[in-house]
């Protein structure tokens, strides 16, 4: 007897723990399809990277031009760190210029600014300037591509593999709604980018014989207040595909569908997505971009202080009408920081609570790179010290 009461708790106690993750898919997605036409979506907050809304998100599936999305990225980290320029020239070498698809007609030998190229990307999903740029920031599209796959790596992308650096159909080449929703997400952290992916038309060699007129690819940049990018996508493997953009007050999120029958399906029901977010969701702003987090002190470092300040908005996603008080943050710094200090390097957290109970965490990483003092500075700061003279 005893022992058909424990086999029949162990069958509810099975029965309980497998069926959990079922019941909070369903919670995430609040019951409804929002994207009944595609094969994968996923609905996210910019801010917490919260999945608002998610269908099939980790299914592994061509991206087609929303591969680009991970060149751009790339390009905005090179401007970053300084290794890049806004009017830097870019060579075409006959390579990029044999990519063929969506492109801006660039000539073997052909030379045009990193911005125009990268308008060239953003606006008109242009594969060979996608690898001209590519062939500019690492010498070779297979560095570069290389170069695409540890950037997703580091951003938790577990089920992407890049081939090449704007999307034409290759095997292997793969990604799903989700690693695509992180990647757009580390892509907002640059808005400077929305200059581009938010622009309906352009263009480029505008005083020459050979001017090209750019139309963006995503319609929803002219057609839904408030979105500004990101890539659109088509190829007969991936059907079309799109992963938008948009803000309103302080709220950003990320819509991604894949494997859509149509153009028309794919904007309305990424609409039907952002409608969804921004009638349900707020985001309440912790930090606003350029806001003092205090200093960083680092042991031995060439700059024993930094400041530290936001270098994007640090919110927490709210349901409409759920009450706003009692939120707050604390930062939290690595009290015991050793040069040399990477840009970009981990060096502590902000952490948000409601009351007592900790809602969010974000990392916090150096803004700067902090080279460690040679000996002569250290011996200055250590006599410094002993006769108590900064």
């Amino acid at each position: 007897m005893i022992k058909k009461w424990v086999s029949a708790l162990m069958v509810l106690i099975w029965t309980c723990t497998v069926s959990l993750p079922l019941v909070n898919a369903e919670e995430n997605n609040s019951g409804i399809d929002l994207a009944p036409g595609a094969r994968s979506a996923v609905l996210m907050d910019v801010d917490t990277g919260t999945v608002i809304f998610n269908k099939n998100m980790d299914d592994q599936l061509p991206p087609a031009s929303i591969t680009k999305i991970m060149t751009m990225l790339l390009v905005m980290e090179e401007v970053e760190k300084g290794k890049l320029q806004w009017n830097d020239m870019v060579r075409t070498s006959e390579y990029a210029a044999s990519m063929g698809g969506s492109q801006i007609f660039l000539e073997p030998g052909e030379e045009m600014t990193v911005e125009d190229m990268l308008k060239g990307v953003a606006m008109a999903s242009a594969n060979d300037a996608s690898v001209a740029l590519a062939e500019k920031i690492s010498g070779s599209e297979e560095a570069f591509v290389q170069k695409m796959n540890e950037k997703a790596k580091q951003l938790g992308m577990t089920n992407t593999h890049f081939v090449n650096p704007n999307g034409l159909p290759a095997d292997n080449h793969y990604t799903t709604a989700h690693d695509i929703a992180l990647m757009s997400k580390e892509l907002m952290k640059y808005e400077q980018i929305t200059k581009y992916t938010g622009a309906y038309q352009d263009y480029l060699r505008k005083d020459t014989d050979r001017p090209f007129w750019l139309v963006n690819t995503n319609k929803l940049v002219r057609f839904y207040d408030g979105v500004d990018g990101l890539k659109t996508g088509y190829t007969r493997e991936a059907k079309f595909c799109l992963a938008a953009t948009a803000k309103k007050d302080n709220f950003r999120v990320i819509a991604v569908v894949l494997g859509e029958p149509d153009t028309k399906t794919r904007n309305a029901e990424v609409g039907k997505m952002l409608d969804y977010a921004f009638s349900q969701y707020t985001n309440y702003p912790i930090v606003k971009a350029g806001d003092s987090l205090g200093v960083i002190k680092v042991n031995k470092g060439e700059q024993r202080i930094v400041p530290l300040t936001a270098n994007h908005q640090y919110g927490v996603l709210l349901k409409k009408g759920e009450g706003e008080e009692d939120i707050r943050y604390e930062v939290q710094l690595n009290p015991e920081l050793n040069a040399p200090v990477e840009l970009g390097s981990e060096i502590g957290k902000l952490v948000v609570y409601k009351g007592d109970q900790k809602m969010k965490e974000f990392p916090l990483t150096s803004p700067v790179e902090i080279e460690k003092a040679g000996w002569w500075t250290l011996f200055k700061r250590t006599a410094g010290q002993l006769f108590f003279v900064d």
